[in-house]
């Protein structure tokens, strides 16, 4: 899995990341209940780690990331946090055994997966039946295209129309598929079929909204 490139990782690491992270929690989970033993993939700094400790304080949150200065970062930040620990993992090969979690989250790094149904295979393996697998991530477009390109970062941008299917080939049912920020960004929370959870919604949403 490929790992961020110097400057997303020196931006990860910041102070103002973190208080942007802390107003992004509501808006990233679309008021989704995260609650019991939730997974973060591919969490960096553990940013938005700290965040969702914040805002659901009774959750035993794991926060994985590939790169091991990005873990080192994390633990540090999340130390005051008991509920909370980060590993290092491959978002492709996830070191859990199967049905592990009750929510899996994703924020902002599917797109730095090559292989990013991998990712989605291996979510939908840890996820309990009647979790859901949530998050946001960036879209194809010349303008993400281009950043990526200019500070070198490895990317495969994401098609709107890609994520449905390699849901359902995952055995995830899409519950929400919302653009924002002028169809750049998605935001989606994918059920896992079984006992039911409390979600918003049960139709499959598609707009744009920020």
């Amino acid at each position: 899995m490929p790992r961020m490139s110097a400057l997303e990782a020196s931006f990860c690491r910041s102070a103002p990341w973190g208080l942007v992270a802390r107003r992004m929690v509501p808006w990233a989970t679309q008021g989704f209940p995260v609650t019991g033993d939730v997974l973060e993939i591919g969490g960096g700094s553990g940013a938005m780690a700290e965040a969702i400790a914040r805002a659901h304080p009774g959750v035993r949150l794991t926060m994985t990331d590939a790169d091991p200065v990005m873990v080192e970062a994390a633990q540090d930040r999340l130390a005051g946090h008991p509920l909370v620990q980060a590993r290092q993992a491959d978002a492709t090969r996830l070191p859990f055994e199967d049905e592990s979690f009750d929510t899996i989250l994703s924020f902002l790094m599917l797109h730095h997966v090559i292989e990013w149904e991998h990712a989605v295979t291996e979510a939908a393996r840890v996820l309990r039946p009647g979790g859901a697998f949530v998050g946001y991530d960036l879209l194809a477009s010349p303008m993400a295209s281009l950043v990526h390109r200019a500070d070198r970062s490895p990317h495969r941008l994401i098609e709107p129309e890609a994520f449905g299917p390699v849901f359902d080939q995952a055995g995830l049912a899409p519950l929400a598929l919302r653009l924002s920020f002028g169809g750049r960004v998605i935001r989606f929370i994918a059920h896992k079929p079984g006992n039911a959870q409390n979600a918003p919604g049960s139709d499959i949403t598609s707009r744009s909204s920020r």
